[in-house]
């Protein structure tokens, strides 16, 4: 069996470490000139770390991971408002959680893969016919399964499904990620997640290694469309909020190492058609506040490929993978649109203070687990057990 898998990010190379774990040809193509260092610290736990086990992968996961020892929340004058104990969170997810930076995971994966997986960057798919894929390099694949991993802008899904707009659901917010380096911020963020106390903007900080320091920003929007610079729109858009935000804007690199895009989600009303299939963010992007999109991508590619592995056809694995995965990713949706949206980028005081005293009282017994499980809720069934 052969799969041709459009998009080399975190749930296209998971998907292509299990299918080949299976037996089947791989090649994979993404647009990019090479592997993405743009992205953000991501919290990952949950069905992605369950999956990642499954695979073998879990001491690579945490070789890779980034030690975090406080989590905090500071006013525009610096001062803390915040503190807990970052073990706090992995507690209650019973040692669960790792945090890692989104090339970290990307390169975990990719250099899991054997090297008879055909990847190919600068390329893409051009058009789709049946079983048949014409690439952008001048080739054609024959493939019993294409998949569209590539993305909330996914090329397959507007080849295949339709235009981008009657999918995407936008949550009326941009999100940006960058890394910059200066010593004395770094060492005000040294082992810490450390988040402005803001209303409907937000800028998150952690220090990475060499001084470096990784930033990710969100602010709530009613303008359509992006910027043609993101870094001038960042600086514009986030400026007064403290001497690390100030320090970080005026370190922002170039606008073509800056990561910029709207905070939306994808709803379909199914996620194949014939032999093209859909995964991660291209099916059923969560959006950054669900906090679960990684998680997410390479879960859905897990129960993808051992679903596959067990139909005794391509059609009937299709169908398995969607009845079994789609009211997951559908409750995690929901839950970002309707509980976690207003936790993570309040409106207004009240909220914040809520907020506030809401992560205070994690100190107190047996509430960790409830506001923790809250943030990143778990599928009650493991992944091994839907996929099986």
């Amino acid at each position: 069996m052969k799969a041709l898998i459009c998009g080399a990010g975190i749930a296209g190379l998971a998907l292509a470490n299990r299918l080949h774990h299976h037996g089947w040809d791989v090649h994979i193509v993404d647009h990019a000139r090479g592997p993405r260092a743009q992205g953000y610290m991501i919290d990952f736990s949950g069905p992605g770390f369950e999956a990642l086990t499954a695979m073998g992968l879990h001491d690579r996961l945490r070789a890779y991971a980034s030690p975090v020892d406080e989590f905090r929340y500071i006013d525009d004058r610096g001062r803390t408002t915040v503190a807990l104990d970052y073990a706090v969170f992995s507690k209650a997810l019973k040692g669960e959680l790792v945090s890692i930076m989104r090339p970290a995971l990307e390169q975990l994966l990719r250099e899991s893969l054997s090297d008879a997986i055909d990847l190919r960057y600068r390329t893409t798919i051009e058009r789709i016919d049946g079983n048949r894929a014409d690439l952008s390099d001048g080739t054609a694949i024959e493939a019993d399964l294409i998949v569209g991993a590539d993305g909330i802008h996914s090329r397959v899904r507007s080849l295949v499904f339709g235009p981008e707009p009657d999918y995407l659901r936008s949550l009326g917010m941009r999100t940006g990620a960058f890394v910059f380096t200066d010593p004395e911020a770094f060492e005000q963020v040294r082992g810490q997640f450390v988040l402005t106390e803001t209303l409907n903007r937000q800028m998150g900080f952690y220090g990475l290694t060499d001084d470096r320091v990784a930033v990710f920003t969100v602010h709530r929007t009613t303008e359509r469309g992006l910027p043609e610079d993101p870094r001038e729109a960042l600086r514009h858009g986030y400026s007064g909020m403290g001497d690390l935000a100030e320090r970080a804007l005026a370190s922002c690199p170039a606008p073509d190492q800056v990561y910029y895009d709207q905070v939306a989600q994808i709803h379909l009303p199914r996620w194949s058609n014939g032999p093209v299939a859909l995964l991660g963010d291209a099916a059923y992007a969560v959006s950054l506040i669900a906090g679960q999109g990684a998680s997410l991508g390479i879960a859905g590619a897990y129960i993808l490929a051992e679903r596959l592995h067990r139909a005794s056809t391509v059609a009937e694995g299709l169908a398995d993978y969607e009845r079994r995965w789609r009211p997951v990713a559908t409750d995690v949706q929901a839950s970002a649109r309707d509980r976690v949206t207003e936790w993570f980028l309040p409106r207004t005081p009240a909220r914040l203070l809520l907020r506030r005293w809401g992560f205070r009282a994690m100190h107190l017994p047996g509430l960790n687990r409830i506001m923790v499980g809250s943030l990143l809720p778990k599928s009650h069934e493991p992944v091994t057990a839907l996929a099986a």
